[in-house]
């Protein structure tokens, strides 16, 4: 293992303790899918693409929820392999359309298969990031892969005190565009 793979499994150890005992995740949560909510391209966006939340990440079913009720098509991934990623739409958050998936992580019953490219704007999970919106995530590369062959604005959503001041980084780590905190929003004005 080389020194930045180590550094990055044991800040992952340590971001996932923070983020478990975070208060008010819910409260938070809702805060953070409002501010996305608020974004020039999530509003003009007709398709987006948004991770179902599992342990402790910023719960996006409020987002989701206000996407299909503005008449947003809304893809998720769905873990099929190691470092693969497939897609599907979603038309509900009903509790009958979602099964167990690898991992444990929740996905539609029914697969209604969703391209990379077919919408334009991704939101991603993340353990920890930085000022210069890198993040740090389970470690499978599913998103790096993803956000590096798709055209998308990739938007994070963390809770602040998942922010730290700089992140070992590899080649393939890839920069966000924006992310979304519960008390702002940190990136590039232009992309808001």
């Amino acid at each position: 293992m080389t020194n930045i793979a180590t550094e990055k499994a044991a800040l992952r150890a340590k971001m996932m303790i923070l983020r478990d005992t975070l208060p008010e995740r819910e409260q938070r949560s809702g805060q953070i899918c409002a501010r996305v909510q608020t974004l020039s391209a999530f509003a003009t966006a007709s398709a987006i693409h948004c991770y179902f939340p599992m342990r402790s990440e910023v719960d996006t079913r409020p987002l989701i929820a206000a996407a299909l009720a503005a008449g947003k098509a809304v893809a998720v991934p769905i873990v099929v392999g190691r470092h693969q990623l497939e897609h599907s739409w979603i038309d509900s958050l009903a509790e009958t359309e979602w099964v167990r998936g690898r991992f444990g992580t929740l996905q539609p019953r029914q697969i209604h298969p969703a391209h990379p490219g077919e919408w334009s704007v991704t939101i991603v999970p993340l353990l920890a990031f930085d000022r210069d919106r890198y993040r740090l995530g389970y470690g499978g590369g599913y998103y790096d892969m993803l956000l590096a062959t798709t055209p998308t604005l990739a938007v994070g959503v963390a809770f602040a005190a998942q922010e730290i001041e700089r992140l070992p980084r590899e080649a393939h780590d890839y920069q966000l565009d924006l992310i979304v905190c519960e008390d702002g929003i940190r990136g590039d004005g232009r992309s808001m």
